[in-house]
């Protein structure tokens, strides 16, 4: 059955991989950078600076260190451990793929940490600012969607990579905010 689910997962990444055109590889590799959601984050600073204030704003940033690190490292971890190779390592895929960047990446991508981490940031600043922003948690969640499927778009996971890193994401980005708001009553910042 694991196989199956597997071969299930070459065969979506495949298609979706495919689906890509030099018309749109610009967009999806800028998405996937790391520094692109640059803009975004100092937005989300400034909204929970207004809202916080200085004091709370610091614990804010050291809680989504921790909670950045948690999710990165914790990729890293099933990386090793399952060692699932990436797609464009993997030698049944390779051949049939577009790889749209120079470098592939790690040899191991299970699972994606720019959807866990993307999706973690996403949920946990929706839940904390969804009284200052109407429709900020839709937002939130599409951009991380889209930093999600940029992954296979550009060929360095598969579908699982991602869906078990937005899963994992979204969980720590709920516990992380709920751990925020209760280290702000508990200390009285």
């Amino acid at each position: 059955m694991l196989q199956e689910l597997l071969e299930l997962d070459k065969d979506l990444f495949v298609f979706l991989n495919g689906l890509g055109t030099d018309k749109w590889d610009f967009f999806y590799q800028f998405i996937s950078h790391k520094l692109s959601a640059l803009p975004l984050y100092v937005f989300l600073l400034v909204i929970a600076y207004r809202k916080l204030g200085i004091k709370q704003t610091l614990a804010l940033l050291v809680t989504v260190a921790l909670l950045i690190t948690v999710t990165d490292q914790l990729s890293n971890f099933f990386k090793y451990g399952v060692a699932r190779l990436r797609p464009c390592h993997d030698p049944e895929i390779e051949p049939v793929m577009r790889l749209v960047k120079s470098y592939c990446g790690g040899q191991y991508g299970y699972f994606s940490a720019h959807a866990a981490n993307a999706f973690a940031v996403a949920v946990f600043f929706s839940a904390l600012l969804k009284s200052e922003i109407k429709y900020i948690g839709i937002g939130l969640l599409t951009w991380a969607a889209f930093v999600a499927y940029s992954r296979v778009y550009i060929g360095v996971h598969f579908p699982l990579d991602i869906l078990t890193g937005a899963v994992l994401g979204s969980f720590f980005g709920w516990l992380f905010v709920k751990l925020f708001i209760f280290a702000l009553r508990k200390f009285s910042l």
